[in-house]
């Protein structure tokens, strides 16, 4: 009797077991068509491209290698990515320093209004990205409000043309646009770190600097890695920056990208150049989940 009731049992759970299964699967199936269809097919096909050539006006679709030869044998194309891999390296290293502070006073020092302010973080979201560009770039020209306090103030006699359409402006303007991102996966870890452990470890003598070091930075580094992650991989792709403030010789490979698909209308060539982003940003992602980026924390 005994054997039947555990074959009993093992054969519900195994019953239940599937069925659980099966409706995951039917819960999975509407987000990964949508994937599937939208994303994946768009990007294959784009991917496909690279190994086509340009005959103008037309495309022809003999397969070949000579787009890549392009991008290895042609210095510029090298250069730019690297130039855009350290534009955004820079971008979120300074999104860490100004984003980690504004995250861990709004998560652990903020008592009250703390929502006003979380929605003053997310405010600049709602706006449009081109509006928060141009103001940059109405900021930093010529006769903007910042040359305009420095002839102003004396501090020089004409205005400086130094500030737009350089390195500095987009540098700049990525840093305020994407510092939000970095902000907010930070605020989310940081809420949820548990207070007593901070008093834990100041009741045991440890000062703020070896608090934070030994116990809130670990605990907080899937936020950190989720929002670089953010932040790097949306300056890797941007075009929009360079293109309003971005200097003749300061293109980034986004800028390059769109120049290849619209005035140039070399797609090949321009899907060619996406996939070493592709392949940067895929690295970036693989290395951020094994330090455990992607984990849920309680």
């Amino acid at each position: 009797m005994a054997n039947i009731a555990t074959e009993a049992g093992d054969a519900s759970s195994s019953s239940s077991g599937g069925r659980r299964d099966r409706s995951a699967l039917i819960l999975l199936a509407g987000p990964l068509g949508w994937m599937t269809v939208f994303y994946l097919v768009p990007l294959s096909i784009l991917l496909v491209h690279s190994i086509w050539s340009v005959e103008y006006p037309e495309i022809d679709h003999t397969p070949t290698l000579a787009n890549f030869r392009t991008f290895f044998t042609t210095s510029l194309y090298p250069t730019i990515l690297l130039r855009t891999v350290t534009m955004a390296a820079l971008v979120t290293a300074g999104a860490m320093v100004l984003g980690y502070p504004l995250a861990y006073f709004l998560a652990k020092r903020v008592r009250r209004h703390r929502e006003l302010l979380l929605m003053l973080v997310v405010f600049p979201l709602w706006s449009s990205y081109l509006v928060r560009v141009f103001a940059w770039k109405s900021l930093l020209g010529t006769s903007g409000i910042l040359n305009t306090f420095l002839v102003w103030s004396g501090i020089v006699q004409e205005p400086l043309t130094v500030l737009l359409y350089s390195k500095w402006a987009m540098y700049i303007t990525f840093l305020h646009v994407w510092l939000p991102f970095m902000i907010l996966p930070l605020y989310t870890v940081l809420d949820r770190l548990p207070g007593t452990l901070l008093e834990a470890s100041a009741d045991l003598g440890a000062q703020g600097w070896r608090t934070f070091v030994r116990i809130v930075l670990p605990l907080s580094l899937p936020g950190l890695l989720a929002g670089s992650l953010s932040v790097f991989s949306l300056t890797m792709g941007d075009y929009i920056t360079p293109t309003l403030l971005g200097g003749p010789g300061d293109q980034l490979i986004g800028k390059i990208v769109a120049d290849q698909f619209g005035v140039a209308n070399n797609w090949p060539l321009g899907a060619t150049l996406i996939i070493p982003v592709l392949i940067i940003i895929s690295l970036a992602l693989f290395v951020s989940s094994l330090a455990g980026a992607m984990e849920r924390r309680a």
